[in-house]
């Protein structure tokens, strides 16, 4: 079964997704004859008029409705009928990304996510709908925040987006159709090149997403911080997870994040206790990343601490 590209379109109503489906379309680097299928999942003032494009005849649009139509059969119904070779979908924004994936037929591979998003509401959406923005902001490469101006307040932008994510891309499209990269500085709030990284409780949650993120930037460093010890029969001897319980965006999303840590003395450590780690980092590829790198604690001090005034943190 030939796999199927997906370009999914994130956002909120009048966020400028159809907008940019559009110009997408209207770009001949994009229209090489390809059939093209657009599922539209949410009724926006744009609309996609297919005579407008180069290959006009290739695109199939489909305006999919409600949630009854979100289903693996209504999608491969479409693509069956529209013949085509490859998928943009327009999310609608209400609607949790677990909802899309659970139903996406298994041929069909996201190759790219983008969130679009008005600047002069994006705001508010995120202080109301705090779990849908977070849905959004995880998954996406690259966030367009459209119709700023001189008056566009980019730091609140960019710390929401930061609080999600270090490795989303942030692009301002201007009232006049021009764009500006992001170029803020995320400064980390512990010494990088310190002997010992010392990190600090509330800091956690940052020193996880990041060095996840960034592994090969940790290697070699010197970490220390405190951590909830989890110890379980299923990990490898000689070694524990050292983490926190990390808040994403509402008590509902609460999950314990952690690091892989290697210690001859393991199994000297209490499940659930509190301690004060001191390691060192390497990146390194494990089964635990998928193949991938990422980074392994190698453990050169462990003590007893005191619980944290918060034993929750954030990831920002």
């Amino acid at each position: 079964m030939a796999e199927i590209p997906v370009y999914l379109f994130l956002g909120f109503l009048d966020g400028g997704k159809t907008k940019f489906i559009h110009d997408t379309l209207c770009d001949e680097r994009f229209q090489q004859n390809e059939r093209t299928l657009c599922i539209l999942f949410e009724d926006g003032e744009e609309e996609l008029d297919t005579s407008k494009y180069k290959n006009g005849s290739g695109v199939t649009v489909v305006v999919a409705g409600g949630k009854e139509n979100l289903t693996r059969k209504f999608l491969e119904d479409c693509l069956k009928s529209s013949k085509a070779e490859r998928v943009m979908i327009e999310y609608n924004g209400m609607w949790l990304l677990q909802e899309l994936a659970a139903v996406l037929p298994r041929n069909w591979q996201i190759y790219q996510i983008m969130m679009f998003a008005d600047a002069e509401s994006f705001v508010s959406y995120n202080n109301n709908m705090r779990q849908l923005v977070y849905d959004k902001l995880n998954s996406a490469e690259v966030v367009f925040f459209n119709r700023c101006d001189n008056n566009t307040d980019k730091m609140s932008l960019h710390s929401i987006v930061r609080g999600v994510s270090r490795r989303t891309g942030i692009v301002y499209e201007y009232k006049d159709g021009t764009f500006e990269n992001d170029t803020i500085e995320d400064p980390l709030p512990y010494d990088m090149d310190a002997p010992i990284v010392e990190v600090k409780d509330d800091d956690f949650g940052l020193l996880y997403l990041d060095a996840m993120e960034k592994p090969e930037n940790y290697d070699g460093k010197t970490i220390r911080f405190k951590a909830l010890v989890a110890r379980n029969p299923r990990l490898p001897k000689g070694c524990f997870v050292g983490g926190r319980f990390v808040m994403a965006c509402c008590a509902e999303d609460i999950q314990y994040a952690g690091f892989m840590c290697r210690w001859q003395r393991a199994d000297t450590l209490k499940n659930k206790g509190w301690y004060l780690v001191t390691a060192k980092v390497k990146a390194e590829k494990d089964r635990m990343f998928n193949g991938q790198t990422g980074p392994i604690f190698y453990v050169e001090d462990v003590k007893s601490a005191k619980k944290p005034d918060e034993e929750t943190v954030y990831f920002s």
